[in-house]
């Protein structure tokens, strides 16, 4: 007997996708602000959908709350185990800066239980990070260092038996910020295969993101800890101040070429934002209940913009800005709900304001539709394959180029300040970093980053061959006589048809600023409240807003987009 056909559900009807031209330009990648689809809000979502559970199975520490915390985290395929070990650090070894040798504390995800030779083993290990090595047992790797003046002061308001100034709370947002979260093989941890194999973690950045999740509980739990033992009778942190508080983060130029070397993933991560928006955008009218629930977002987003607040002055500009765009659109709220198609109607008006503005308006929208959107999270990974189309005439090579890479070719790489900089990788820490190519020795070293030049001068060499040439002679023919053009052939040949792969700006020239990178992929995390140090690096928050454990299966536990504490 023949089984029934399963009914696929159609896909939802969606405007046309915005075009890469606008989107991939890096300074509206470096405006964009957290989605529903970011990283750590699908964690949550998962979390609370699948009931897992957390439970302390170690507690550890002395009376200045250093020592040793394990957490096990039992999911529907299979025991996760969170490891954290506190130590004391001189106030002459704090430093963010990846060359830090030392950190107020490490922690390491695993598979399964902790053996106590395990645990033993992380111990010794996991406070010297790089200059260690792990097991592929081991899933991602990170350290931390306190915000020492807040972690203080709440430490000393509990034990007084009061909650802390929220105010001052909300300022910083976070009790311990991360200096580096390191996963997918690096110093002997597990690669992707593994920490995909067993099925626990199936997205990009999940394991990940659940450490840093998990790094926020443990700071909640060390400074309850370290309450009691000033005073036994300290009060415990309250539902609203840790909801105040998420993990901060300090990131520099060592993420900047991810998004570079990983091109068909990037695409997947924009592909999905902007199909999301584009469903939105493709809705015929706002219900009362949507027209609802726009207004109470945007109260929200508005108050959690009044929050951020930065030392850079160029970021404070347009926060200024922001501010003044987000009370604009709450005075004609009436009127935007109101309009036919209303969500394209406000897409394609914000995008006359500023690039914060029009950005965060994007995200606004795509909040207000989970059931058109959150299917769209199982789409953002990639295999990352690329191969040569051997067979391809170098004339077919150069339409290819044309029409994919035209944004390239337009700019003039022959004066010095268009190849200002180059990329390479230390050698102290085997981590990205920019030179001034005409100040600075080691452009030797450099890495294939400027990728719009490569292909201005692959498509040159082309257009230098006589036309029967290039209608005539394979790609692999060519390669043969030219291996120089390998990389960029083929990364051409297998990007073409993924339309958002690109930044398309030169990521050598004098103008380029690594930090639009940094917010473009921090963003994509779920990170909020940036605040730029300089233009290549950051500080930021993650999971500030983000319900506790025990929270994650009660109702609502997902919205807490656009977080904000003070009236």
């Amino acid at each position: 007997m023949s089984q029934p056909t399963k009914q696929i559900d159609p896909a939802p009807p969606q405007a046309p996708l915005r075009p890469a031209a606008i989107v991939m330009r890096a300074s509206r990648l470096g405006s964009f602000h957290p989605t529903r689809l970011s990283f750590s809000r699908s964690l949550i979502r998962r979390m609370g959908r699948e009931q897992w559970r957390f439970r302390r199975t170690l507690c550890d520490l002395d009376a200045q709350g250093f020592g040793r915390m394990v957490y096990e985290i039992e999911t529907p395929r299979g025991l996760v185990s969170f490891a954290s070990f506190s130590n004391y650090l001189a106030p002459e070894e704090r430093t963010d800066r990846v060359i830090a040798e030392k950190w107020d504390a490490a922690f390491a995800l695993s598979a399964g239980r902790l053996s106590p030779a395990a645990l033993d083993r992380l111990a010794a290990a996991a406070p010297k990070q790089e200059a260690a090595r792990f097991s592929a047992d081991e899933f991602v790797l990170s350290r931390a260092n306190k915000s020492v003046r807040l972690f203080d002061s709440v430490a000393r308001a509990l034990a007084e038996g009061r909650q802390p100034d929220l105010g001052e709370v909300v300022k910083v947002g976070y009790l311990m910020r991360t200096t580096a979260v390191y996963g997918n093989g690096k110093f002997g941890l597990a690669d992707l295969s593994r920490v995909w194999r067993d099925g626990i973690f199936s997205l990009p950045y999940e394991a990940e993101m659940l450490m840093v999740y998990m790094i926020r509980r443990f700071s909640f739990d060390l400074i309850e800890h370290v309450a009691r033992q000033i005073n036994p009778n300290a009060v415990p942190l309250a539902r609203e101040t840790k909801r105040a508080l998420g993990i901060g983060n300090a990131t520099g130029l060592g993420m900047a070429p991810f998004l570079v070397g990983h091109p068909a993933l990037f695409n997947n991560w924009i592909m999905a934002r902007e199909t999301a928006l584009a469903r939105v955008r493709a809705v015929e009218a706002a219900t009362a209940g949507k027209a609802a629930r726009f207004v109470a977002l945007l109260d929200r987003a508005i108050g959690h913009v009044n929050e951020w607040t930065t030392d850079d002055e160029g970021q404070m500009a347009r926060i200024g800005k922001l501010r003044s765009e987000l009370a604009a659109l709450r005075a004609r709220t009436k009127e935007v709900v109101a309009a036919a198609k209303p969500w394209d109607r406000l897409v394609r008006e914000a995008e006359a304001g500023s690039l914060e503005f029009s950005e965060l308006a994007n995200s606004l929208v795509i909040e207000l539709y989970p059931e058109l959107v959150d299917d769209l999270e199982r789409s953002t990974g990639s295999p990352e394959r690329e191969a040569i189309d051997a067979s391809m005439t170098l004339a077919s090579l150069m339409s290819v180029i044309e029409r994919s890479y035209g944004w390239a070719l337009k700019t003039d790489y022959a004066p010095e300040p268009a190849r200002h900089f180059f990329w390479y990788r230390s050698a102290e820490k085997d981590e990205p970093r920019l030179g001034e190519r005409f100040n600075e020795p080691g452009a030797a070293l450099e890495l294939p980053i400027g990728i719009g030049f490569m292909a201005a001068a692959l498509h040159r060499d082309l257009a230098a061959l006589p036309r029967a040439e290039r209608a005539q002679t394979s790609v692999g023919e060519y390669l043969l006589r030219q291996p120089r053009w390998r990389g960029i052939a083929r990364r051409i040949q297998s990007l073409a048809h993924l339309p958002y792969a690109e930044i398309r700006d030169n990521l050598l020239g004098h103008e380029c600023l690594p930090i639009d990178m940094l917010r473009c992929k921090l963003s994509i995390f779920g990170a909020a409240k940036f605040d730029p140090k300089s233009d290549r690096w950051t500080r930021i928050t993650l999971f500030q807003g983000a319900p506790e454990i025990e929270e994650l299966s009660a109702p609502g536990a997902d919205d807490w987009a656009f977080p904000h504490f003070l009236s």
